[in-house]
C-alpha cells in the first residue's frame, strides 16, 4: 500500500508524464462513431464477451478502432481489459503470456490472433528509462482511464465496446480523426524520449489516413530524430516494414524526407535519393509494392530491401570493377559491404538477407542470351522476382528496355523461338570433322550442335 501511494505522489510532480483527461471520458453512440458490432471480426467480440462474462472489463483498442471509423479495414485486433495476464491466460486455453518489457497475451480464437494487453499506469519517476529518457520496462497496471493516458496519440486513444456499440474517448481522438489532425496525448518532446519510434509512428499514421500533423508533433521532431539511433534494431526494422508495407510508402519516404527522419534510417537512402536516377528507381518500386497492398496482393521484403539498397551496390560495384577487380567476386563484395552497412542500423534476418542477395546476383546473368545460359536462368526458384527486378531497373532508365523485352518473350516462348532468339555463341568455334576414307562404322558420328557446346 505504501509503495503505491508513493508512487502515486511522485507520478502527481512528474511533468513530463501524460494525464487523463479531467472529467469523464466521452461516450460515443453508434450514429457518431458508425462501428456496427458485426464489422469487428468474431474473434474480437468473442474474446470481448468471455472477459466480460467473468466480470473484466474489455474493450476492442486502439488502431482497429482508429481504421474502422477511418473506413479502413483493421488487419488485427488489439483488446484491452482491466484482468491481469495470468488471469487472461486462465480464461482461454489457446492461449500465451509474451513479451519482456510489455506483457500481453496472445488469445488464439480459430485462425485469428488477438493480442490482449492489462489496462497500464502512466509512467512516472520509477519507471525504468534509459540515459536518454526511453522507457525500458513497463508492467505497472493502472486504471482505463491511465491507460489512455500513456497510449501516444488520440486517434489511437479510443475503446469499443463490441456489447454496447459505444466508443469510450478520453481524449477527443474521434473529433482528431475526423477532422484530419494527429495530436499527441502529453508534451510531444517527453513522448518521443520514452519511444522514438513514435516519430516514425507519425509519419507512417498521417500518410496512411491523410493526417496533418499539429504543429507541437511535428516541430520537434527534426531536433530528436537523433535519438532513433537508440532504438534496438530489430524493434526499428520492425517499424520500418510497417511503414514501408503501409500501402502508402510514397507518401511515407516523401514525409520522411521532409522532417528529416530518413538519414540513418536506410544508410546512405538519403543520398540515393538525391540522385535523379536513384530516386526515380526507388519512387517506382515503392509505388509497385503501394498498388499490391492496396490490392491485397503479397508483398516481399527481400524484394523492396534490394531495390532500396541497388544503387548502392551497384555504385560500390562499378567502383571495384574500375579498379581491376573481377566483376562477379566485385559483386559479391559490394553486396556485402552494402548489407554490413545496413545491419548496423536494421536487423535484416538472415532469410530477407539471403532473398536480397539472390536478386542482385542474378542480375548480370541477364545479358547472357546465348547457349544454355538463359534456360539455366529460368530454372532458378528466383527468377520471377530477379525479372520484376531488370524490368524496374529499364523503367528507371538504368538499363534499355530491349532487355527486358528480350527476357519478356524468352520466358513465355515455344522452344523453336527461343532457339531463334538465342544469340550466337561467342568465341566457341564448331568442331571440324576429321577426313576418314570410308565410313567404316557409326562410332565418333558427331551431330551436337555448336551451340550445345559450353
Amino acid at each position: 500500500m505504501i509503495v503505491k501511494l508513493l508512487r502515486r505522489v511522485l507520478r502527481r510532480g512528474e511533468p513530463s508524464a501524460p494525464t487523463a483527461a479531467p472529467g469523464k471520458p466521452a461516450v460515443i453512440p453508434l450514429a457518431r462513431h458508425g462501428i456496427h458490432r458485426e464489422m469487428v471480426s468474431t474473434g474480437a467480440r468473442r474474446t470481448c464477451e468471455t472477459l466480460q462474462q467473468a466480470g473484466f472489463k474489455a474493450y476492442v483498442v486502439g488502431g482497429a478502432v482508429r481504421d474502422l471509423i477511418a473506413g479502413i479495414v483493421p488487419k488485427d485486433y488489439d483488446i484491452a481489459t482491466d484482468a491481469t495476464p495470468e488471469q487472461v491466460r486462465s480464461l482461454f486455453r489457446r492461449s500465451r503470456i509474451i513479451g519482456r518489457r510489455f506483457q500481453i497475451v496472445h488469445v488464439m480464437q480459430g485462425g485469428e490472433t488477438l493480442e490482449v494487453s492489462t489496462f497500464r499506469a502512466v509512467h512516472d519517476a520509477g519507471t525504468a528509462k534509459d540515459a536518454h529518457g526511453r522507457v525500458l520496462r513497463d508492467n505497472v497496471f493502472g486504471s482505463m482511464a491511465e491507460d489512455s493516458a500513456r497510449r501516444d496519440f488520440t486517434v489511437n486513444a479510443l475503446y469499443y465496446d463490441p456489447g454496447s456499440q459505444t466508443v469510450i474517448d478520453y481524449h477527443h481522438g474521434v473529433a482528431d480523426l475526423q477532422q484530419k489532425t494527429l495530436r499527441m496525448i502529453g508534451e510531444p518532446r517527453a513522448r518521443y524520449r520514452e519511444d522514438p519510434v513514435r516519430m516514425l509512428r507519425a509519419v507512417r499514421l498521417a500518410a496512411k489516413l491523410g493526417l496533418v500533423l499539429d504543429p507541437a508533433v511535428r516541430a520537434p521532431i527534426r531536433e530528436l530524430a537523433v535519438l532513433i539511433e537508440n532504438v534496438p534494431v530489430a524493434r526499428l526494422f520492425d517499424e520500418m516494414l510497417k511503414l514501408l508495407f503501409s500501402g502508402h510508402a510514397v507518401e511515407c519516404v516523401k514525409r520522411l524526407r521532409e522532417d528529416g527522419l530518413h538519414h540513418g534510417l536506410l544508410p546512405l537512402l538519403d543520398v540515393i535519393l538525391e540522385q535523379p536516377l536513384g530516386e526515380k528507381f526507388v519512387m517506382l518500386a515503392l509505388a509497385s509494392t503501394d498498388a499490391r497492398v492496396r490490392a491485397g496482393k503479397s508483398v516481399s521484403p527481400g524484394y523492396l530491401f534490394a531495390t532500396l539498397l541497388w544503387h548502392e551496390v551497384l555504385g560500390n560495384w562499378e567502383a571495384r570493377k574500375a579498379r581491376g577487380e573481377l566483376p562477379i567476386p566485385a559483386l559479391h563484395e559490394a553486396m556485402d559491404e552494402v548489407l554490413d552497412i545496413q545491419a548496423e542500423k536494421l536487423a535484416i534476418t538472415r532469410r530477407i538477407a539471403g532473398d536480397i542477395k539472390d536478386i542482385w546476383v542474378l542480375q548480370p546473368r541477364f545479358e547472357k542470351r546465348s547457349g544454355k545460359l538463359p534456360f539455366r536462368l529460368l530454372e532458378q526458384p528466383r527468377f520471377r522476382a530477379a525479372f520484376d527486378f531488370l524490368v524496374l531497373r529499364a523503367e528507371s532508365g538504368e538499363l534499355d528496355h530491349e532487355l527486358a523485352t528480350w527476357w519478356q518473350v524468352f520466358q513465355t516462348a515455344d522452344e523453336d523461338t527461343c532457339a531463334a532468339m538465342l544469340r550466337p555463341e561467342s568465341g566457341v568455334k564448331k568442331r571440324r570433322r576429321r577426313s576418314r576414307t570410308k565410313p567404316s562404322s557409326t562410332q565418333g558420328d558427331d551431330t551436337t550442335p555448336a551451340s550445345s557446346i559450353d
